[in-house]
Parts: structure tokens; C-alpha cells; sequence
């Protein structure tokens, strides 16, 4: 049986937003078994993913590093890909695909960007929508992939909350990349005061 390979490194929110790519990919695929390619911090969460039969670890090591690339390449070739959607769309995830694999059904942005009318729409729509384009391209159902739904990945949380918790409260998730510190919502302290005020 040939096999599916989808690529996403990270982060947490990059990884909610392909929650309906995900689900996509797994209907347009129906008899094929399908591999996420991801790093560590991941790995647990998008186990529970019902759209993936299965999820490989990518140390991302610098790419001097001779070993690890010849080890990552085996564990590409023993999986036999036949597709590969390269979600990252990064400069890594080019040279895997130039120089660690023979995938020749490869869908990533780079190739949209390539035809000019598309060049234009692509880079003025939203991330969803590019990777709606992306997909199309490729012959892929896209009823979700505008849709993200992220709901798999819930648990049940009681225990720790009867734990820690023994009132009323409210959580917040100021979480941002390290290296996209520029991204971080400026706003969380006179929130937190508002919210104390109010409560």
C-alpha cells in the first residue's frame, strides 16, 4: 500500500489552523495510510489526531549534519511515500524534497508561487486560503480546510482542575514564539487588570 506524507514542524497555532487541512487530505485519501511528519512537542498531540495513522519525529538538525540526514532518509524511503504535503513550506522542507526523497507528488507553495497569476493571488490571500490553492492544485477535496476544527485534540482536564482549582476562574494562554516575539499581543497586563477589576 503506497503512503501519505504530510509535513508540519510547529508551531501549536500552525498546528490548529491545519486542523481542517488535515481532515481533507484524510478524505481525498480514504485507502491510504497517512504519516505526519513533526517535531518532538507535537508528537503526543497530533497522536490523537483522527486524520493521521501515524506520526514521525524530525529532530531538525542543522543540515551539515551528515548522519542525521542519511538517518532521516531512510526512515522517508522504508515508508515507500507516494504523496507528500508539505504544510512547513519552508526552506528545510525544500531541500528534503530535493535531496532526501524521490516523492515525485509533491504539494507545496513553492510550485503555485511558480505561475504567476497564482503567484499574485496566493501571496495577497490569508494562510488558509493559500493552503486552499495549494490543495486544489494537487487534486485535493478542500471541504475543511477553511474550517479549522481542533476539537479532537481535547481532554478531560477535571481531575487537575478539582486539584488546583477550587473556585471560579479564568485562564489565559499568552503563548508566543520565541522567535516571533513581535507577534505577542502587547495588550495581556491591562487585560489581567481589567479583569481583576471587573471580577
Amino acid at each position: 500500500m503506497s503512503n501519505i506524507l504530510i509535513i508540519k514542524h510547529g508551531s501549536l497555532g500552525d498546528i490548529v489552523q491545519i486542523s481542517g487541512v488535515l481532515r481533507d487530505i484524510r478524505q481525498t485519501h480514504t485507502e491510504k495510510k497517512i504519516f505526519i511528519l513533526t517535531t518532538m512537542p507535537y508528537v503526543e498531540l497530533l497522536s490523537r489526531c483522527p486524520y493521521v495513522d501515524g506520526v514521525l519525529v524530525d529532530k531538525r538538525l542543522p543540515r551539515w549534519n551528515i548522519l542525521y540526514l542519511i538517518k532521516l532518509r531512510k526512515m522517508l524511503k522504508k515508508f515507500s511515500f507516494t504523496h507528500a504535503y508539505d504544510l512547513q513550506n519552508s526552506a528545510r522542507t525544500s531541500f528534503y524534497r530535493k535531496y532526501l526523497t524521490k516523492i515525485s507528488n509533491w504539494s507545496c507553495s513553492e510550485d503555485i508561487l511558480k505561475e504567476e497569476k497564482n503567484k499574485t493571488i496566493a501571496l495577497s490571500q490569508p494562510v488558509l486560503e493559500r493552503f486552499k490553492i495549494q490543495l486544489e492544485k494537487f487534486k485535493t477535496k478542500t471541504n475543511y480546510t477553511l474550517n479549522p476544527d481542533f476539537s479532537w485534540s481535547c481532554s478531560n482536564i477535571d481531575t487537575i482542575l478539582n486539584k488546583y482549582f477550587s473556585k471560579k476562574f479564568i485562564l489565559l494562554f499568552p503563548f508566543c514564539s520565541p522567535k516571533l516575539s513581535h507577534k505577542k499581543w502587547p495588550y495581556y497586563n491591562e487585560l489581567i487588570r481589567m479583569i481583576k477589576k471587573e471580577y
